[in-house]
Formats: C-alpha cells, sequence, structure tokens
C-alpha cells in the first residue's frame, strides 16, 4: 500500500504541466487548468478550446509519436472556417469519385458521354443536351445530332478528346463512337489516365491547403504563435487524410482495370 502511494504522489504536478502546456498561448484560459481537459469546463465555463492526442501509430521512418490535433471549428471561426476548408477537400474526393465512375471504367457506356462538354459558337453543352446518345451495340455508341447539326463538327472533337480513348467517326448528322475492345493495352491506358486524374486532384487538394494556411497566417498579429501552428497542423492534417484517401481510391480502381 504505500508502494502504491509513492507511486501516485507524483501524478498531481504531472497532470498539472500537462494542462498547462495544452493550454499554453489560447486567450481567456486560466494558466494550467486542468478543466480544460474535459468537455464542459465548469471551473472555466467554457467548452474545450484545444485538445492535442498522441496517436498511436508511430511517425514513418522515425520511430516516433505523432501529435494529433483536434480543433473545436467553431471556437476558431474567426480566423478560419474550418468546417469550409474540409468540404472543399471532400468536394475534391467526391471529383475524383465521379471521374473514376464515369470516364474512367473497362467498358464505355451512354452514360460516359453525356457530360462531355462541347464547345460551340454559342457557348458550352454537354454532350446530351446537343445529341441524343445511345448504345446501338456492345461495341457502337450512336450519338444523333439532328437537332443540332450545325454543333456535329465540335461534338466529334469533344469526344475524341475526352480521355476516354474514343475515336468517333461521322456519317451525316449521325456521330459513330467504336467501344474499344478490352485488351490488356487499353486497360493499360485506363490505368494511367486514374492516376493522372488523381494527381491532377492532388494539385486541386494543395491549392485547398495553401489557400487556408494563408488565410491562418494573416491572423498572426491577432492570435498567439501556438495557436498557429496548431491551426496549420490541423489543416495540414487534413490534407494528409485526403491525399490517404485518393490513393485508395486510385488503388481500388487500378485493381478494377488491371485485375
Amino acid at each position: 500500500m504505500a508502494l502504491a502511494l509513492r507511486w501516485l504522489r507524483p501524478l498531481p504536478s504531472l497532470l498539472h504541466r500537462s494542462s498547462f502546456l495544452l493550454t499554453r498561448g489560447l486567450p481567456g484560459a486560466p494558466m494550467g487548468c486542468p478543466a480544460l481537459l474535459l468537455e464542459g469546463c465548469r471551473q472555466c465555463g467554457q467548452q474545450v478550446l484545444l485538445s492535442r492526442q498522441m496517436a498511436t501509430k508511430k511517425a514513418k521512418g522515425k520511430g516516433q509519436s505523432q501529435a494529433k490535433v483536434n480543433i473545436s471549428a467553431a471556437l476558431v471561426e474567426d480566423i478560419i472556417n474550418l468546417e469550409e476548408t474540409n468540404e472543399d477537400m471532400q468536394a475534391v474526393i467526391e471529383a475524383l469519385k465521379e471521374d473514376f465512375s464515369r470516364n474512367i471504367s473497362v467498358r464505355t457506356s451512354p452514360g460516359a458521354l453525356d457530360h462531355i462538354t462541347v464547345v460551340t459558337k454559342d457557348g458550352k453543352f454537354p454532350l446530351n443536351q446537343l445529341g441524343q446518345i445511345s448504345q446501338k451495340s456492345p461495341q457502337l455508341i450512336i450519338v444523333n445530332m439532328t437537332n443540332f447539326p450545325e454543333s456535329t463538327a465540335a461534338a466529334m472533337k469533344a469526344i475524341r478528346e475526352s480521355g476516354m480513348n474514343l475515336n468517333p467517326e461521322v456519317d451525316g448528322t449521325m456521330i459513330r463512337v467504336p467501344v474499344p475492345k478490352v485488351t490488356r493495352e487499353h486497360r493499360e491506358n485506363l490505368a494511367k489516365l486514374a492516376k493522372q486524374s488523381t494527381n491532377k486532384s492532388k494539385e486541386a487538394l494543395r491549392k485547398v491547403r495553401s489557400k487556408s494556411i494563408s488565410q491562418v497566417k494573416k491572423s498572426k498579429s491577432k492570435v498567439s504563435e501556438d495557436t498557429i501552428w496548431l491551426l496549420e497542423k490541423q489543416i495540414q492534417q487534413m490534407a494528409d487524410e485526403a491525399v490517404a484517401e485518393m490513393d485508395k481510391l486510385l488503388a481500388a480502381k487500378t485493381k478494377e482495370l488491371l485485375g
């Protein structure tokens, strides 16, 4: 019993120091307040401002634990809208999913052509607004341009440059689109397209991250350096998670295409 008491005696001091580190630099927070570690702080009369949790996984190649930042979006909304940043990142991921589903598949379906953008003298239009798309056979899709015959050449060009490895042929106001055979070469080309699309999405994600970090840095004169550092780390953490999700999508699509 005496041994257990001696072991427990240092805990209050350790807890006090830990809470001091977590609350350092936070405006309006009592220095070293341990209640900030709990949801619904009674001593401070406010909710948790920041929580820093140690991840269970070790940093790659370093053998050190990673600090995981979790900041309440409501408490930093005067600096940056973290929820909006997250939504922008998720939108990039959803766009990649849609691209994979619509444009990068082993077999081309009529629906895959619907939203190909056709540039005409009157503006840009989805292909399905200019022509009637139907599948005549498993190896042939027909685009009937009778309603807008003047846009036939533009539609041909849009289909050819869609990145779907299609070589349309025109017959009056009818566009014949042969569906490529499912060869190994075709599968490999699709896999390359999937990787290119993923890289473009990652670039779009980097722009979202950079824009958000730039916005945070504008508040350096109003908040502590620690708060700025934590927000930047939170944004980078969100971006890293989005990249990991994209890599998973690419791996799954590559496996689907190549088997």
